[in-house]
């Protein structure tokens, strides 16, 4: 059976949360001032992309993570994808289904991001764990459950990364396209991204059905993201595949919602995977994610993203991939300083 994208290395990180959470608390004790980019001669900012544009995955319980805002301050990265929002059992969102919003060490890191003049994405969902799509029941609770999110942390955007039985049942893809309108409709502005896998070719029949159904509910998604990676059917040139999976979602935005081709780019994005992927034969090096970002430019797509800045670091004595480094040869941060400068 040819494995999903995101399957592998998502189990893999659930597993080894109990692990990583001690390191990650004394990590994010430390907070490091603001680096503030500054046009030259002048003393505005410079202006920032649209939230959730270039955020990179960070997984705080997982792959010896890094410090996020010491991350900010060596790459210029300013906006990160904080992984995974699940239900906690019910119909009420928990980072990674246990641990609170509020009062804990995710809460403690994004104030740190914020307080450092950066911004976050919280993702809800990922392949593993209890899915807040299954958990509640109607749109308009699972809506709640989204909101509950952005008002305890005063978001700018949300990704929804809707993956395994989630993705899979045609009720519960209605239920999440239904619940994001509702967010949409009560939250002036706000960005919404949708995740999901894809085949080189572009998306899957479930995916295809997904953005089908957003178009036929009027919901205004700012980026159709697909994870261009662990295809498992001997795919070996990466950049290539990310091309033509990225020009098939377009297509598919295209069609669904009666766009021309540049406003579909503009609605499309991609989340790809850093190093060595799950699947023996597929890796994109930085010189690839180069190419993958440049292409991204060319289009003008809304989202570009990788997972994950756990793994943005060679293998200490050439070891093998993982948790805490990408098995391809890079310096550290690498594919976070490529991606710091995408603008859409």
């Amino acid at each position: 059976m040819s494995p999903h994208p995101s399957r592998r290395h998502r189990r893999r990180a659930h597993r080894h949360l109990a692990a990583g959470l001690g390191a990650t608390a004394a990590l994010l004790a430390v907070c490091l001032p603001s680096v503030t980019a500054q046009a030259s001669g002048h003393h505005a900012k410079a202006t920032a992309a649209p939230s959730g544009t270039n955020g990179p995955y960070l997984y705080l319980g997982w792959g010896n993570p890094p410090d996020p805002v010491s991350l900010m301050e060596a790459t210029g990265t300013k906006q990160l994808t904080m992984a995974f929002i699940l239900s906690d059992g019910g119909c009420s969102p928990a980072w990674d289904g246990q641990r609170p919003l509020a009062g804990g060490q995710d809460e403690q890191a994004i104030k740190a991001i914020q307080q450092a003049g950066g911004d976050v994405t919280p993702s809800v969902g990922g392949w593993s764990g209890n899915k807040l799509g299954e958990a509640c029941s109607s749109a308009e609770d699972l809506a709640a459950a989204y909101q509950e999110v952005i008002d305890a942390y005063g978001l700018k955007s949300i990704d929804i990364d809707i993956e395994a039985s989630e993705v899979e049942n045609a009720e519960v893809r209605q239920r999440v396209v239904d619940a994001l309108k509702i967010v949409k409709d009560q939250n002036a502005g706000i960005k919404v991204y949708v995740t999901f896998g894809t085949t080189p070719q572009g998306p899957t029949a479930d995916g295809k059905d997904l953005i089908a159904k957003g178009a036929a509910a009027g919901l205004d998604v700012d980026g159709w993201t697909v994870m261009p990676f662990d295809f498992g059917d001997g795919t070996t040139d990466m950049v290539a595949a990310t091309k033509s999976a990225v020009d098939g979602l377009k297509n598919e935005v295209k069609a669904a919602y009666g766009l021309s081709d540049a406003e579909a780019y503009g609605k499309s994005g991609l989340s790809s995977m850093n190093g060595t992927t799950d699947v023996q034969g597929e890796q994109v090096s930085p010189g690839d994610f180069q190419q993958i970002v440049d292409y991204a430019k060319d289009k003008g797509l809304s989202r570009v993203s990788f997972w994950a800045v756990n793994r943005d670091r060679s293998c200490a004595g050439g070891g093998s991939p993982g948790d805490s480094c990408s098995g391809v040869d890079q310096q550290e941060w690498e594919f976070s300083k490529i991606l710091a400068g995408y603008g859409g």
